[in-house]
């Protein structure tokens, strides 16, 4: 811990130890830079305590869950007795804290300094942190924002924790509710929404808007609908909350159609909204719209030396998006001049079940900018093997220029989050049906559906069917 009142400038400042500020930490220190890293919570931010790593935790939980429950139609005896909540809370927690003990040292390991405690900025590339021994000044030659953010709250809805929780509140509770209401189609409504369903509760999404994953190709929204109604999962879409009220019981919510859901608790999630109020940015005359902070592709902020990274910058709120924005400013700083990351290129993945993958354009988006020279290919899962034996139904479906390169993929079914990376790499290739088609995927994998999408994009389908 630094000492109280003491001023001290290093090469790069850091404010937030999350993907993006510890992920900039590491490789400026690697590049030999001097680095401080200002943190209020715990190394590792939002994605590794309340986010990506302890609702995958939850989400293979639920995988286990299922198996168990199916066992005897793979032909395996097996008896399910339901779920210890407050054992799967130990397993992720126990993930989550092997995980934080290798950062800690990793962090340590390369030299940099943590400065523990509530940081604001409070001059140019200075940042004040109240410490438990006092206040501590530091400045840095550069200063990289990385804040990241927090559940949003909606008008009129109280959050109290036990029965209206945010996503923060659902991965401490333990208890599994009998009925569940998920206020929000996204990415953490549908993961809770089917982690709550393979642990037996009957659970209710409710989503303003006319589908569940708005951002995602309209295809893989249906058949992710489709897929929830099969297991006994009720979305109800182009609808939206009007009351909620709490009751001995639980939770009573008001629809705009006027008619009432009852449940054990509501989820709100409606999304998360940028950490950023209060800690002098705007002071200090960063550039704020609507609480995020303004970037340019290089991840400037228009203040000399003041960089900004991850969820409080306009743009997909992903662990993996502010992860490679740390690392990218690190470089920039050290005068390495890395090439400017390509959000379209950013691949997203919802692990529900079934899971939902995706890289590059929509159809529509492709539509949009490229009018009707774009064409798209859809391969179900039927036609492979891997797939038969996970029992998995779903699609590749990809979205290509007439004549030119694929410009979007899009999976759904189990496990495809897995093959999102060679999506990834086709994207950012820029690739042809023909440069694909001739790769050789290992059988039987779901790989092959990639390879034999390919296969019939470039005119010659083999295991595709009509």
């Amino acid at each position: 811990m630094a000492e109280a009142g003491r001023d001290d400038e290093v090469d790069v400042l850091i404010l937030g130890a999350g993907s993006g500020g510890y992920a900039c930490a590491l490789r400026a220190a690697q590049l030999g830079l001097s680095v401080a890293l200002v943190e209020q919570g715990k190394l590792g931010g939002t994605c590794l305590h309340v986010g990506c790593i302890p609702t995958k935790a939850l989400l293979h939980a639920a995988e286990v869950a299922d198996s168990a429950r199916e066992a005897e139609t793979f032909g395996v005896l097996a008896k399910y007795d339901g779920i210890d909540a407050v054992a799967v809370r130990n397993y992720a927690d126990g993930v989550v804290s092997r995980l934080f003990k290798g950062l800690t040292g990793l962090i340590k390991s390369r030299g940099i300094r943590v400065v523990e405690g509530r940081g604001q900025v409070t001059g140019p590339r200075q940042v004040t942190v109240d410490t438990a021994e006092g206040p501590v000044v530091l400045t840095g030659r550069n200063l990289v924002l990385a804040t990241g953010s927090e559940p949003r709250a909606l008008p009129g809805i109280e959050i109290d924790g036990d029965k209206v929780l945010t996503s923060d509140d659902a991965l401490r509770l333990e208890r599994v509710p009998q009925t569940a209401i998920v206020l929000g189609g996204g990415v953490i409504g549908c993961e809770f929404a089917s982690v709550w369903r393979s642990f037996g509760a009957d659970v209710t999404i409710v989503e303003a808007l006319p589908r569940l994953l708005p951002p995602e190709d309209a295809a893989s929204s249906t058949a992710l609908e489709r897929a929830f109604r099969r297991r006994g999962i009720t979305a109800k879409t182009g609808t939206s909350v009007t009351a909620v009220a709490t009751t001995d019981e639980g939770v009573v919510v008001t629809l705009s159609d006027e008619s009432e859901l009852r449940a054990d608790v509501l989820l709100v999630a409606v999304g998360r909204v940028p950490r950023t109020a209060g800690l002098g940015y705007e002071e200090q005359g960063i550039p704020l719209d609507r609480g995020y902070v303004t970037a340019d592709e290089r991840c400037r902020t228009g203040v000399e030396g003041v960089y900004a990274v991850g969820d409080i910058v306009p743009g997909l709120q992903l662990a993996h998006r502010g992860f490679q924005q740390g690392i990218f400013v690190a470089e920039e700083i050290a005068g390495l001049a890395p090439q400017a990351i390509d959000e379209r290129g950013i691949p997203r993945v919802t692990y529900s079940r079934p899971e939902v993958a995706s890289v590059g354009l929509t159809e529509e988006q492709a539509k949009a900018e490229y009018g009707d020279t774009v064409t798209s290919l859809t391969y179900d899962l039927a036609g492979n093997g891997k797939s038969q034996i996970l029992r998995t139904q779903g699609f590749v479906k990809l979205v290509r220029q007439a004549d030119g390169p694929v410009v979007g993929v899009h999976l759904v079914g189990e496990r495809v989050g897995e093959l999102i990376g060679e999506a990834q790499l086709v994207y950012g290739w820029e690739a042809f049906p023909d440069d694909v088609a001739p790769l050789v995927h290992a059988h039987p994998t779901q790989n092959e559906a990639l390879g034999e999408a390919f296969l019939a994009l470039a005119g010659k389908p083999l295991h595709a069917h009509s």
